[in-house]
């Protein structure tokens, strides 16, 4: 008796646990993996906010560094290349000439700066006291532990050898995006869908000019505050005038609050010498801020994308807050191009639906 052969019927696949064809489900699953990826971006935002805010860094500088092989092509006839490479070698030769100087020339007098703010610190602090704004005790003291927080704080933020390898990352990054910018517009063009890559283009293009108009405004007003500074404050025998001369140019990279804290040490040393050379600090911090804020930047700068100063203030607060000093350094050319950015897509869209952009008169 031979037994029956087995009958083979075709095996058919039936939905699994994981499987979802209800539309609402599946609806909602996508909801969900929506808010769930904004989450992670948020989060991957927060952790690698340091690595990101270097290549932001780069990028910036790599706009620097095409913004002038644009302007050296107006007179040298020569390749992108060519100029881009004597740029650089001009940039980091000015740098070079400027530490050397400062090293060699008012090196002793940064000793002697802290020596007079913290003079001048206590004595505040012992005026406080005597008016009743802060609890009696004495002001030396005081001043001596909020001063050390300080100093503390800023060891936490990161040792002399972690800034420079910081900036030497931003450098490279910057030289390598600036010597060929199409290849990396063309990487992150080719991730984005076919109709949304001649949009990146246009707003890539608006982005880097904006910038580019930005950093030259920006550098303009630095040597002009610096050399401005350090001329007035001589005039009127104001100690250490080349090093507040030199701290005022650099501190006005950070727009608002740079000058803020190049105001109090100007008005500290000045203080420090006498009455008389106290005031004329101020007068000179005045007219520094004014001439510069009026007159220099308008012209040379036409004002950049026009950020209002409060919206400025809140975002270097809140990047500072977030992403410390690097996010205050970065807050104003990260501002200015989501703003570039939202009103090109604002105006592509009212281009497209046929109408006409409203103009908004500005005071």
């Amino acid at each position: 008796m031979t037994a029956n052969p087995p009958t083979t019927e075709p095996h058919v696949e039936r939905p699994g646990p994981a499987e979802f064809r209800d539309p609402l489900i599946r609806r909602e699953l996508q909801r969900a993996a929506v808010w769930f990826g904004m989450a992670l971006l948020v989060v991957g935002v927060i952790v690698l906010a340091h690595p990101l805010l270097l290549i932001i860094g780069g990028a910036i500088f790599a706009v620097f560094l095409d913004g002038g092989a644009r302007l050296l092509g107006r007179w040298l006839p020569i390749p992108r290349g060519w100029r881009l490479l004597i740029f650089t070698l001009l940039g980091f030769g000015f740098l070079g000439w400027v530490l050397w100087f400062a090293g060699t020339t008012i090196s002793a007098q940064f000793e002697q700066l802290r020596d007079v703010v913290t003079a001048q610190f206590n004595r505040l602090m012992a005026f406080a006291a005597e008016m009743g704004l802060i609890p009696d005790g004495p002001p030396a003291d005081l001043g001596a532990q909020l001063l050390g927080s300080v100093g503390r704080l800023t060891t936490a933020v990161g040792s002399v050898l972690g800034g420079l390898t910081s900036v030497i990352a931003m450098i490279v990054i910057g030289i390598f995006l600036a010597a060929e910018p199409r290849i990396y517009d063309r990487g992150i063009a080719w991730m984005l869908p076919l109709s949304a890559r001649a949009g990146f283009y246009r707003i890539a293009e608006h982005v880097g000019f904006t910038l580019r108009r930005l950093l030259f405004g920006r550098i303009v007003g630095m040597v002009f505050e610096g050399a401005f500074t350090w001329a007035m404050l001589s005039l009127g025998g104001v100690p250490m005038a080349a090093l507040l001369g030199l701290l005022t140019g650099v501190l006005a990279f950070i727009p608002n609050i740079g000058a803020i804290i190049s105001g109090l040490l100007m008005v500290a040393v000045g203080f420090s010498a006498g009455t008389e050379q106290g005031v004329w600090a101020i007068i000179v911090y005045f007219l520094v801020q004014n001439i510069d804020g009026y007159l220099v930047l308008p012209y040379i700068a036409r004002r950049t994308v026009d950020l209002a100063p409060a919206i400025v203030l809140a975002m270097q607060l809140l990047m500072g807050a977030l992403f410390g000093i690097l996010g205050v350094l970065f807050a104003d050319p990260i501002l200015a191009t989501l703003k570039v950015a939202l009103v090109d897509l604002s105006d592509k869209r009212v281009e497209e639906q046929g109408e006409k952009p409203e103009v908004v008169a500005s005071g």
